[in-house]
Order: C-alpha cells, then structure tokens, then sequence
C-alpha cells in the first residue's frame, strides 16, 4: 500500500470526540494514537473507541511499544479490525526481527509505519525499511534526541541532520515513499514550523507529523514549489525540449537528466502541467 501523505496528524485515542475534528482538519491521515498521548487507565477505552472508529473511517493507528503491558492486546483488537485500517505505527522500533515480528499479526493488507525515535533504531533503519509490508519510515525526532542526549536548536536542528539524511537514505535505498518527519511540539510557534518544514522538504522527507489541527495547512504549504520552484521547472523543461532532450543551459546551470527530472518531479508536486 503507497502511502504519500504530507501530513498525518495525531489524537488522542481515550479523545472520540476529537476524531471527527481530525478528521475534518485537512490533514492527509488521521493518526489514533495509543500509545504516548493515553494514560494507563485509559488504554482500553483508548482501543475500543479506535476500533468504534475505524468501522465508518479510514485512519492510521499508532499502538502501544513492544513490551509495553498493552502491546499485546492492542494487536488482537487490531486483528479484528475492520477493513479501513490503513495501517500501524510502531514505536520503538529497534531490530529487523521485532519488527518482522509485528508485522506477522497484523491483518492481511495492512502495511507497517516504523516510527524510529532511538539510536539502535536509526542503526537498523536499513533493514528494517527492507521488510515486506514496511510502508513507510517515520522520525520520532523528540524521543531520539532523548535517547543520544543530543540537544536540538530550533527551528533548522543542526544536530539532527545526520539522522535525518539517513532515514531518507534508508526509505530511497528500500524503495519506499520519502519519510515523514517528527512533529513540532511548539504548537504557537508557526513561524518555525515553516521554517523546520521546508528544511525538511530540502533535506527529502515527504511531509510530517503534527499535532494540533492548526498545524496542517502551515505544513502542507512548505511542501508546496514556489512560484519561483515552478517557473524554474518549466524553464527547465521548455529549454531541454528545445535542445530535443540533449544537455544545454538555463540562466547559466548545465541542464541534463537529473535536473530534468527535478524538474518534472517540482510540477508534478504542484499539481501543475
């Protein structure tokens, strides 16, 4: 299953009555989350109400970690599941195995969203990017600086670049759709949010995670071309039809297939011809 969504935007699972909000946001995906967002006491409500959901809606459900006292049952509620399941998030993802291992009790169709957020995890991104039924990479951003004690400067995060090229590395390398970026807990701060977004485009994810409904629309703007990223593309492509696809210039660049390509790829994400 392809999943190219810029945005997925989380709930509150034990918070129904936040579904259709979320739903309604704008946002590409609904993500009904289990895990971080829901109390202990609240875990089983948090499960039925997904369930209660997913039977009228189309929606990606984040479950609780492995090892975790709820891993368990949130697969068995998930097994049974109705049909508009459009996958699982995995937090805490660490080895191949223990991914492969989830993947095997979820039902038919379904695909897997690895939410890497640890050292061991972005070590092993790679293969677990390669598993069957692995439909996307995510960055738990926030977790994995915990984890390596790195100390982000907002908006750019410098210190995360490394990890967050390898995680695009991992998803091009396994042929999956770019990965979603972490969320961006300053829910005020829209500013940054841009700013953070459109480094993210830059450095190749495909969109992001979000938290808040307000959220949504900031982010899908960064992931939007320029008007000035579309009349370099179409300039692009008129001067290469002009040459009849050979090498030539455009305001003093070598055009040649790759940058044709870049080209084509910017109009198609504007939705433009």
């Amino acid at each position: 299953m392809e999943f190219s969504e810029r945005t997925m935007l989380f709930v509150p699972g034990d918070r129904p009555d936040r579904f259709s909000k979320a739903a309604s946001s704008g946002a590409d995906a609904v993500l009904i989350d289990l895990e971080d967002a829901v109390p202990a006491d609240n875990k089983a409500a948090a499960r039925a109400a997904a369930i209660r959901w997913l039977a009228r809606h189309r929606s990606v459900v984040r479950i609780n970690a492995p090892g975790s006292p709820w891993h368990a049952e949130d697969l068995a509620a998930l097994a049974e599941a109705p049909a508009l399941l459009r996958g699982v998030v995995l937090p805490k993802c660490s080895t191949a195995e223990q991914v492969a291992s989830v993947i095997d009790h979820l039902p038919y169709g379904v695909s897997l969203l690895p939410l890497i957020e640890s050292a061991i995890g972005l070590r092993e991104a790679g293969a677990i990017a390669g598993l069957p039924r692995v439909g996307r990479l995510l960055f738990g951003s926030v977790d994995y600086a915990l984890d390596t004690g790195i100390t982000p400067s907002p908006p750019e995060e410098p210190e995360l670049l490394w990890a967050r090229s390898s995680l695009v590395n991992a998803s091009q390398a396994a042929g999956l759709p770019s990965p979603l970026d972490g969320v961006h807990t300053r829910l005020e701060d829209k500013e940054g949010l841009a700013t953070s977004s459109r480094r993210s485009r830059a450095l190749g994810f495909g969109g992001r995670l979000c938290v808040h409904p307000l959220q949504v629309a900031t982010v899908h703007r960064a992931w939007q071309p320029t008007d000035q990223e579309i009349r370099w593309a179409r300039g692009v492509i008129q001067a290469s039809s002009a040459g009849n696809g050979g090498a030539t210039r455009v305001d003093g660049q070598m055009v040649d297939r790759p940058v044709l390509q870049r080209a084509r790829r910017l109009l198609s994400l504007a939705g433009k011809p």
